[in-house]
């Protein structure tokens, strides 16, 4: 890997796709954890992926919601919280917060990425100071070489959703022929194996539980149907080399 290679683990949270309610706390987080430095609507917007008139709409709904967030006049300026707003540090070394950026950084692009990297800025806000410093020296020094694609966000969010709310959902996939299809879906478990992910599902269209594989989803939407209560273990018995996440 070469010098001009970019540092694939930043410890900001950037271009990830979150419904409001998710994006109001993550913004929240990031804004106490400015703490008197505050943020500018251009540079949420910026770690958002949104617009900064969307920012402004959001620091309005979490005034009247109660958040004790101001706007600081004059040159740079920003959004600024209370200090009575802050948390306490919370108990995480640079090494443990380190480790966890990087795991993040490795898993961009997949399965509830978007989440995984709120939830690093939840985590982030929450430290003090030096060792959030400590956390980044660290990171600066972890480099990953993304050569894949990511896929479509929306996607990759909507496929994510549909699992985590048991909703069925209407997915264009390519077969095995490279033939455009139309399926829905009854989200059950997300596997990888051979270095590809997959969504396992009962597929209406063939009335059967079928492995879809994420990279030939082109575009996915989620339905207000809740999908069948289908059990883990109608999918079969995995090899002996699969784990549950919950089992590492």
């Amino acid at each position: 890997m070469t010098a001009s290679c970019p540092t694939a683990v930043s410890l900001v949270c950037h271009h990830f796709l979150m419904n409001r309610t998710d994006r109001l706390y993550a913004l929240r987080e990031e804004l106490r954890r400015a703490g008197s430095g505050g943020r500018t609507a251009e540079r949420l917007a910026e770690s958002f992926g949104v617009s900064a008139r969307t920012i402004k709409r959001d620091i309005s709904t979490l005034q009247h919601g109660g958040f004790p967030v101001w706007a600081r006049p004059g040159p740079g300026g920003g959004y600024v919280v209370d200090k009575a707003a802050t948390l306490p540090p919370i108990n995480f070394t640079s090494a443990e917060v380190a480790g966890l950026a990087a795991a993040v950084a490795a898993h961009r692009g997949q399965p509830f990425d978007g989440y995984a990297r709120a939830a690093l800025v939840k985590v982030l806000s929450v430290m003090d100071t030096p060792a959030r410093e400590r956390a980044t020296v660290i990171n600066d020094r972890v480099w990953i070489d993304h050569t894949e694609p990511p896929g479509d966000v929306r996607t990759r969010h909507a496929i994510d959703r549909g699992l985590h709310e048991q909703r069925v959902l209407v997915v264009d996939y390519l077969d095995r022929d490279d033939k455009q299809t139309k399926r829905r879906i009854d989200p059950i478990a997300l596997a990888r194996t051979a270095g590809q992910w997959y969504l396992v599902g009962h597929c209406r269209t063939r009335e059967a539980i079928r492995w879809f594989r994420l990279d030939r989803m082109t575009s996915a939407r989620l339905t207000t149907e809740p999908s069948a209560a289908i059990p883990v273990e109608d999918i079969g018995t995995p090899p002996a080399t699969a784990k549950a996440i919950t089992d590492f």
